[in-house]
């Protein structure tokens, strides 16, 4: 541990798994005093046994709850935006309510969390905000990814957006775009692909692998720490070279 994130509080949705759980892990470690949140309580409490002091079920497709949430935590210095969700299909598999579904989730979730805690950081006059967006979308099309691609290029341009309005308020936003990543969500969609599922996954990368939710979580500590602290608005591609 170097204590990167010594003295900094860090609000994390969808902790539980993946990426969201390998940073609250890594934020840990630095130091950082970690708030955990989903709605897999399971994995919540495995968060606990590894360490983390405080997790809390919280639904971030629910306005109120978000809000009352942030006035019980108070003011946070770093805001992790993982809650997230895949839908597999084109347009022609996506019905309105695949397509509110996914936006609600992937895009206004973050608006939910940034709204509720933005007031507090700028009162502080400091904060990071990570929003995990994609490479599909923001960088490459990928096929069948239609509403997915269109959410995470959607928190792309959100990400700029609250980047540029408080750029001299001391907070900055930031995104991370990952690609193939093996996490169980991941794993679960190779699954449901059948034998060779995840082979193909890793036969479109050109490093002949997958990424590792604990390589987002690094890319994250440095976007969370003062080590950044001239970084702003910026879709970081951390992708295994997917979209060379």
């Amino acid at each position: 541990m170097s204590d990167r994130l010594k003295g900094k509080r860090a609000f994390i949705t969808a902790a539980s798994a993946g990426i969201g759980r390998a940073s609250a892990l890594a934020f840990a470690r630095e130091g950082a005093e970690v708030i955990a949140t989903d709605i897999n309580e399971d994995g919540l409490q495995a968060l606990a046994a590894a360490g983390i002091t405080t997790t809390a079920r919280l639904d971030v497709r629910d306005s109120a709850a978000v809000k009352a949430f942030a006035a019980k935590t108070g003011t946070i210095d770093i805001l992790l935006n993982a809650a997230g969700f895949v839908h597999n299909g084109t347009v022609l598999e996506c019905s309105d309510d695949d397509w509110d579904f996914s936006f609600d989730l992937n895009v206004k979730s973050m608006h939910r969390t940034i709204s509720a805690f933005v007031p507090g950081m700028l009162a502080a006059g400091k904060g990071s905000i990570i929003n995990i967006a994609s490479a599909a979308g923001v960088y490459k099309a990928a096929p069948n990814r239609y509403v997915y691609s269109a959410t995470k290029a959607a928190v792309a341009a959100l990400t700029r957006a609250v980047a540029i309005d408080f750029i001299t308020k001391g907070l900055r936003c930031n995104c991370i775009c990952p690609g193939t990543i093996e996490t169980p969500s991941m794993l679960d969609r190779a699954a449901a692909l059948g034998a060779g599922g995840r082979d193909m996954f890793v036969s479109r990368q050109p490093m002949g692998r997958l990424g590792t939710a604990d390589e987002i979580a690094s890319l994250a500590v440095y976007l969370a720490s003062d080590e950044s602290a001239f970084t702003t608005g910026v879709a970081h591609i951390i992708d295994g070279g997917w979209t060379l």
